[in-house]
């Protein structure tokens, strides 16, 4: 009898499978360092679906199962697009859970395996044209969807959320009081801040270092983001020499103060954006890990535009993106 469900999940520069029992338990892993950047690079996918193809034996020979076990593979993330595996078009917001599920499409790639793939489509905010009057508030995104919707689940209805999920693209996703997704912003704060580390006059003054989480230092994150939202983003970089120079010495106080003027500007863009339907009275969740998950959240409560700030922490170290999908599955009618 068939009880297994695969969760499939590709992103830039990885790509993870797990297999889950039908008491969503994860029973094994398989991960490969292969990404749609690598589609991108090669120009084709063929490196993605040998590593796609062995994730999935990976973790069958693990388990001692063959497909005929498995009742889904269930994918998300890049894979849907372009350089995935096959593109998938977005849904159009508002999307929640159900819409998700409805969505899905499942498509066979022998070339893969031996049972069918079904696709979770990535969200978009608009479905008409774009231009210089509307793009900015139009966005995109493939895999925070299946992030958002796992974090929901955990937090009560009736309520509108901002959910904040940090990392190289910063991802801000507004929900609304029936647990759907109402619009999506994209940052690339994560890139500048890799930036500004490594590849600045700065890089001297942090020793070319990200912010270590035993070294967090609230203090330095918001001078560093009252500095940039005063004097702008430049100007508060350069001012990290100033202080290595005549003031401080410590690189990791320096490290926090940059992560602090690297996001000063995330906190316009939610607030001002078209892309995003939130306000003041939005309760606002941080996910993702620290010290960003900390930094982030501490910026929201000292701007101080919305009343409630919460984290939310990943209980049992399960995938967001793995969760999600399987959730997804349980309400599609194929599972």
């Amino acid at each position: 009898m068939c009880s297994y469900v695969i969760t499939l999940d590709t992103g830039t520069t990885n790509t993870r499978v797990i297999l889950w029992n039908s008491s969503r338990k994860i029973v094994t892993t398989s991960k490969a360092e292969v990404g749609v950047r690598n589609t991108a690079i090669d120009g084709n996918n063929n490196r993605l679906k040998a590593a796609v193809k062995g994730c999935l034996e990976s973790v069958l020979k693990d388990a001692n199962l063959t497909y005929d076990d498995v009742l889904m593979i269930i994918a998300s993330g890049m894979i849907t697009s372009n350089v995935g595996l096959v593109e998938i078009p977005h849904c159009v917001v508002p999307v929640g859970s159900s819409e998700l599920a409805a969505a899905v499409k499942c498509i066979s790639l022998p070339e893969v395996c031996s049972l069918p793939i079904t696709f979770i489509p990535g969200v978009k905010n608009s479905a008409g044209s774009i231009d210089l009057n509307n793009f900015e508030a139009m966005d995109i995104m493939r895999g925070e969807e299946v992030e958002t919707v796992a974090i929901i689940e955990h937090f009560p209805r009736s309520r509108d959320y901002l959910l904040v999920l940090p990392g190289s693209h910063m991802k801000f996703i507004s929900v609304d009081a029936a647990g759907r997704i109402t619009g999506c912003l994209t940052s690339i704060s994560g890139e500048l801040l890799s930036s500004i580390t490594n590849n600045t006059i700065i890089a001297n003054a942090v020793d070319k270092k990200f912010v270590e989480e035993k070294y967090y230092d609230k203090n330095m994150v918001l001078t560093g983001y009252e500095t940039a939202k005063k004097s702008g983003i430049g100007r508060a970089c350069f001012s990290a020499r100033i202080l290595n120079q005549f003031a401080i010495k410590d690189k990791q106080k320096l490290a926090n103060y940059i992560l602090g003027v690297a996001l000063q500007s995330d906190v316009t863009a939610v607030k001002n954006s078209d892309a995003l339907k939130v306000n003041c009275s939005t309760d606002v969740i941080v996910s993702g890990k620290d010290p960003l998950r900390r930094a982030i959240a501490d910026i929201l409560q000292k701007d101080g535009f919305f009343a409630n700030v919460y984290t939310y922490e990943i209980k049992g170290n399960l995938p967001l993106s793995a969760v999600g999908a399987y959730i997804i599955a349980e309400k599609s009618k194929l599972l």
